[in-house]
């Protein structure tokens, strides 16, 4: 009887296993607790973004503009010669210089030659009346209009009519076989128009403005009329003197178009 009750209960033991082993767990017949119902979702609305306006880029400052580059020469054919007849300035300039003398002249262009008598006489009279010429040295100029009173005339002539005035006043201006400088002449000097236009090939090189050239050329020749000789570079890497012949070389020295610099006549040894 008693090893019934142990098969018995044994039985119910393994019995109790299985069904542990088998995920089958004790029912609690007590009151569930409430399930809490969940929460309501919250809908996250994003709003389309205005974006600022952005402020106006400021506008880039304009470049500055590049310098031209200097005038060396004119590029456009030069007449070789014109009438021979000459047109006189109508306007006169005001007197430069602050004391001395006073030498009045006229500008005068040859009909044909494409240049403007009024321009021509401006160019002259701002080179005469420059701080740096004649007119520092204690004289004073003047240019004066077509039918004043005056003591010399600065002509601008063609190549072929400069080299006939030239050769009538014994002045020989050919280099290679054509009229090629200026020179002063009896009562006036005569300019060039080749040179006036073109410049010569050793300052184009060394990219001295036509402006200088012409300068020079006017202060050269009425340096002659003042009675002033050639003069020699005095040393290389000098001022050239504007009695030196600069239209045929600068023989070292540099281009100048003044007679007188920091104050004082500026010459070389004579020629």
């Amino acid at each position: 009887m008693s090893r019934a009750l142990g098969v018995v209960a044994g039985t119910a033991v393994l019995a109790g296993l299985t069904l542990v082993g088998f995920g089958v767990l004790p029912v609690n017949l007590s009151p569930a607790a409430p399930v809490p119902s969940p929460a309501p979702e919250t809908l996250a609305v994003t709003l389309p973004v205005t974006p600022s306006p952005s402020p106006p880029a400021a506008p880039s400052p304009p470049a500055s503009p590049k310098p031209a580059p200097p005038v060396l020469r004119l590029a456009e054919p030069v007449p070789t010669r014109g009438s021979g007849n000459f047109e006189y300035a109508t306007t006169a300039g005001p007197v430069r210089g602050r004391s001395g003398t006073l030498l009045r002249y006229r500008v005068a262009v040859e009909r044909g030659s494409g240049e403007d008598t009024e321009e021509f006489g401006a160019v002259v009279d701002a080179a005469l009346g420059h701080a740096q010429s004649w007119t520092a040295g204690g004289l004073r100029m003047q240019r004066v209009a077509r039918g004043a009173p005056f003591d010399f005339t600065v002509h601008l002539a063609t190549r072929e009519t400069a080299g006939r005035m030239c050769r009538a006043g014994g002045v020989d201006i050919t280099v290679r076989g054509r009229p090629y400088t200026s020179c002063r002449i009896g009562g006036g000097v005569v300019i060039n128009l080749d040179r006036w236009r073109l410049s010569v090939d050793h300052f184009v090189a060394a990219k001295v403005p036509l402006s200088v050239y012409r300068d020079y050329v006017i202060n050269h020749e009425v340096g002659h009329q003042l009675g002033h000789r050639h003069e020699l570079c005095p040393a290389r890497g000098r001022p050239a003197p504007v009695m030196m012949q600069q239209t045929l070389d600068l023989k070292g020295c540099t281009a100048n178009a003044w007679p007188f610099l920091n104050g004082r006549r500026y010459a070389g040894p004579l020629k």
